[in-house]
């Protein structure tokens, strides 16, 4: 049997049970530096479990495991999921870089992953996520083209990635 994914629009509310959304114009913009800059303050969490973990940023380079409009010659317009991965440590925030729309795949808080428990979004360009701790998500998933992402992760000891895999006669699939 195959469970097929579509993507839904990424708002706050959908996601609030996963994370984040991190965009301007989700609160309201504090004027600085003599009314030449917009600050939209804390827009997200950064989580740490301990006091010795410390938070990083990163530069995450994605290469494109589909492309939004079958905009390449093989026409990649749909993506089987194995995994999927969580990090009890700390929160982990994606920020694109490359003004690219992008794959968010989250899941419920759930021990034992099932299809079902599967939530598919398509970010903006213009919109980061900010995974809750301990949030089930897939890799990052870039379309169209390679895409960077700042990443804002939790360094410390102990092993942050857990994974899951899903039984292989499981099929999910992502299609666009």
């Amino acid at each position: 049997m195959t469970f097929i994914l579509k993507p839904q629009p990424l708002t706050t509310e959908a996601f609030a049970p996963f994370g984040d959304v991190v965009e301007a114009g989700a609160k309201t913009a504090i004027m600085i530096n003599g009314g030449n800059t917009e600050r939209y303050d804390s827009l997200a969490r950064v989580q740490v479990e301990n006091s010795d973990d410390y938070a990083v940023i990163n530069i995450f380079r994605a290469q494109p495991r589909m492309t939004q409009y079958g905009q390449r010659a093989t026409d990649k317009r749909t993506m089987q999921v194995e995994m999927m991965e969580r990090h009890p440590f700390g929160s982990q925030s994606f920020q694109p870089l490359s003004g690219e729309p992008y794959l968010v795949l989250v899941a419920d808080a759930v021990e034992h992953l099932k299809p079902e428990n599967l939530h598919l979004f398509l970010a903006r360009a213009d919109q980061g996520i900010n995974y809750h701790k301990n949030t089930w998500h897939h890799p990052v998933l870039g379309l169209n083209k390679v895409c960077d992402f700042l990443v804002v992760d939790r360094k410390g000891s102990g092993n942050n990635c857990e994974e899951f895999y899903f039984d292989q006669d499981q099929r999910i699939e992502i299609q666009l």
